[in-house]
């Protein structure tokens, strides 16, 4: 870095609830100094929504702080299965992550966020096959839609895909479109899946797979969580930073790691309305990123309701 030069700030914030409008997330996010920030771009339990009216577009797009978020993105809500085996959800599925790309796009958002799906007893490979094939529908079907799916890597509960970076890698090499993808790299979701975060060597093996099979590029966002659960658990359960089994040697790589720096990284991590724990568990991150010692903070002592 050239003498007098800024570094770039840190991207880093949180899930925003879109409750009152997705332009209050806007407000939400930055009322705790977050940059980046994830939201979901309709009810994440439902799986339509009426259209957004032009001016719910505008309210968002030119909200007076949505200029002091560098990074904004979305997560598809939860019903959605793209290996689904039941013909009624698999139509829903499909329509509703369609839709929810097109609101997206009309926010402006680079991406939304997916769980790629599971396969419901099909098998893996049928059930990454089928995923490979909704992909390619749902593009042809909204051609100029420019917000990608960012594909997440999930803990593998059940039958849920994702669990590996190979599954990712194999979505990716066989869709006809992989431009139009990219990955959302979970830490307490590897973590439960197997990988280790339990060390900075670990931490270092997992994101040098990861580099190896995916590959960095594809990288578009960081889900920064600990785990309640075990390694190998399998089981998804988001905890603070540094109160789970992950600890700080995994977040302290991450965060201090040059090629990340750009990435957004943000929390899904139990919280309240006044948003205290994401102060808190931000307040953590960016010490670590900035080599200060770890100071235990009234979240990290208490153990928050799932």
């Amino acid at each position: 870095m050239a003498a007098g030069e800024r570094a770039a700030p840190l991207l880093l914030g949180a899930h925003m609830s879109i409750a009152g409008g997705t332009q209050r997330a806007i407000e939400r996010a930055r009322s705790i100094e977050s940059n980046a920030m994830q939201i979901f771009v309709k009810n994440n339990m439902q799986w339509f929504a009426r259209p957004f009216l032009p001016n719910e577009i505008k309210a968002f797009r030119e909200h007076t702080q949505r200029h002091e978020l560098a990074a904004v993105f979305a997560h598809a809500n939860y019903l959605i299965n793209l290996a689904a085996t039941n013909p009624q959800f698999y139509a829903n599925s499909l329509r509703a992550l369609a839709e929810e790309l097109v609101r997206a796009d009309q926010l402006g958002l680079p991406f939304i966020v997916l769980h790629p799906g599971a396969h419901l007893g099909a098998g893996e490979e049928a059930g990454l096959e089928k995923v490979v094939s909704s992909i390619d529908k749902i593009f042809a079907k909204i051609p100029k839609v420019k917000s990608r799916i960012a594909l997440e890597t999930t803990a593998g509960q059940g039958s849920c895909l994702g669990h590996t970076f190979a599954h990712l890698a194999y979505i990716i090499a066989n869709v006809h479109e992989p431009e139009r993808l990219c990955v959302c790299l979970d830490t307490a979701h590897v973590f439960a899946a197997g990988y280790d975060l339990t060390s900075e060597a670990g931490t270092k093996k997992t994101l040098r797979e990861f580099e190896h099979v995916v590959g960095l590029p594809y990288l578009a966002a960081l889900h920064l969580n600990d785990s309640k659960t075990a390694r190998g658990s399998r089981v998804d359960r988001h905890h603070h930073i540094g109160k789970g089994q992950i600890g700080l040697d995994a977040f302290r790589v991450i965060m201090r790691d040059r090629r990340f720096h750009k990435i957004p990284k943000v929390l899904e991590t139990p919280k309240g309305k006044d948003l205290r724990e994401d102060v808190e568990n931000m307040t953590t991150l960016r010490g670590l990123a900035a080599g200060k010692p770890h100071q235990f903070t009234a979240v990290e002592r208490r153990t928050p309701p799932l």
